[in-house]
């Protein structure tokens, strides 16, 4: 299970390695442009009830953090799907269950 740190926020958004890496991405990506956006994602099992949104632009610090040593293999599909959520005026939106529940692609 993966980490992101966003901001000065002790509590971190919690998500699988494999979702984790191919966020990591997309938001880099972005924010090298200087493009701020915002993520949007259900609260997964386990977790208090709803949906939380975050705006990410530049000068709020982030950290990923993956429960694993070795990086993912990134699947270019979802690479691109993620890509063209955070490029649409709602924002990057994850469904963090059904992507961690896709098959990995191995390469």
């Amino acid at each position: 299970m993966g980490s992101l740190f966003y901001g000065s926020s002790p509590q971190p958004i919690q998500m699988p390695d494999r979702v984790l890496a191919h966020v990591k991405v997309v938001i880099a990506t972005k924010l090298r442009r200087g493009e701020s956006f915002t993520m949007s994602w259900r609260h997964p099992a386990g977790e208090e009830t709803g949906r939380s949104t975050i705006w990410l632009q530049p000068s709020i610090p982030l950290r990923f953090v993956f429960g694993a040593a070795e990086p993912e293999i990134l699947d270019a599909t979802l690479l691109q799907s993620y890509a063209n959520s955070a490029n649409s005026s709602g924002g990057l939106t994850l469904d963090i269950g059904e992507a961690a529940a896709a098959p990995a692609v191995t390469g």
